[in-house]
This record gives structure tokens, C-alpha cells and sequence, in this order.
């Protein structure tokens, strides 16, 4: 029977709103190996720039659905006319830089996979195929960036990806599971463990 979900331990960040809990215990950490999937968290993690988490949680539904549910293929075609479109959406975060980041993204992985890479390859490449596993015990023991995700962000600019910082970068990596940096009190912390020595590329 599964425990209830007020009888958790969980990383302190996801206790304030329910929508940080559920993205916590169900997507946080998980190893994501789709390529849409790590465009989607590309590209939200670098709308999020300057703001909280929860404030682009709050818009993902209305980000998928006006940037075509994350299709790099259709994004990486929006003329200047769609742009002007977006910037009218109450639902996303209107920021023309942060718009134009998502369409030049879009054309960066389509460069990558016209040079025989794939989003999950570049991006998985620079942990080995393989999670981190950190064992933090306090939130505060919890890096922002690190040495790996300024070496990701360098290599990201290179490919003339935008709004990838290493702060961003550690915080894709954090998402997408490249990186488990779930609290060892977290409940989550050791099932992400398990996930990733399962998995094998």
C-alpha cells in the first residue's frame, strides 16, 4: 500500500505549494533521455531565468501549447509574425529575449542532429551515460552551478544555444536526473538511485 503523501520526507524546496510537490515526486531527478522532453526543459529552465520555478510550473501547460508542444522542428520555423503572437500570450512569460531564445534553440538541436547528435547524446555525454549521485543532507550543501555545468554551458554556447548559463545548465541537469541532488532524507532520494543503477544507456 503506498504511504501517504503527507507522511513523506521530502527536499524542503517542494513543501510550499502542491504543484512544486507533485513536480518533485513524480519528475524532479528522473533520468529523461527523450529528446523532446530535454528541449521542453532546455527552454523552460531558461524562461525561468530571473524568476522562481513555480512561477513557469504554473505556465507549462499554456508554454506547451503555444510553442507546439515542444517540437524543435516546428519552433525552429517561427517568423517574426508568430514571435508577435507570442508576445501578446497572457499565459506564458512575455519576454522577447526569452522567445527568441526558444525558437534559436530550437535551430542549435536541429544543428546538433544535422551533425549526427542528438539532444540526449550532447547533453548525457558529459556525465558518462551516467547520473551523479550527490548525498547532500541540507539544502544549503546544494550547489547552484559546479564546475560540470559551466563546461555544459560553455559547450551549449558553442552550438549557439542561448540563455544557458551554468546556473541554468545545473538546474537542467538537476531536472532531467543527470545529477541526484535530492536530500538523503528526501524519500525520493533513494528510488532515483535505484533508476539510475538500472539504467544502462
Amino acid at each position: 500500500m503506498q504511504q501517504k503523501s503527507e507522511n513523506l520526507n521530502r527536499c524542503e524546496w517542494s513543501s510550499h505549494d502542491p504543484l512544486y510537490q507533485d513536480y518533485h515526486d513524480h519528475e524532479w531527478g528522473v533520468p529523461v533521455h527523450d529528446n523532446q522532453k530535454l528541449f521542453e526543459f532546455l527552454c523552460l529552465e531558461g524562461a525561468q531565468a530571473g524568476l522562481s520555478w513555480i512561477t513557469i510550473l504554473r505556465k507549462r501547460e499554456c508554454y506547451f501549447q503555444v510553442f507546439d508542444g515542444f517540437d524543435p522542428d516546428v519552433i525552429a520555423h517561427y517568423d517574426a509574425r508568430k514571435k508577435v503572437e507570442l508576445m501578446k500570450e497572457p499565459g506564458i512569460v512575455r519576454n522577447r529575449l526569452k522567445i527568441e531564445a526558444f525558437v534559436n534553440n530550437a535551430r542549435a538541436t536541429l544543428k546538433l542532429r544535422d551533425a549526427g547528435l542528438t539532444l540526449d547524446e550532447f547533453l548525457w555525454d558529459f556525465v558518462d551515460g551516467r547520473p551523479i549521485q550527490n548525498a547532500w543532507r541540507r539544502q544549503d550543501q546544494v550547489p547552484a552551478k559546479t564546475d560540470l555545468s559551466s563546461k555544459l554551458s560553455q559547450a551549449l554556447k558553442g552550438w549557439t544555444f542561448s540563455f544557458v548559463g551554468p546556473t541554468i545548465c545545473y538546474a537542467l541537469m538537476q531536472a532531467t536526473g543527470m545529477v541526484n541532488d535530492h536530500l538523503v532524507t528526501c524519500f525520493r532520494y533513494d528510488q532515483i538511485r535505484e533508476q539510475a543503477e538500472q539504467f544502462t544507456r
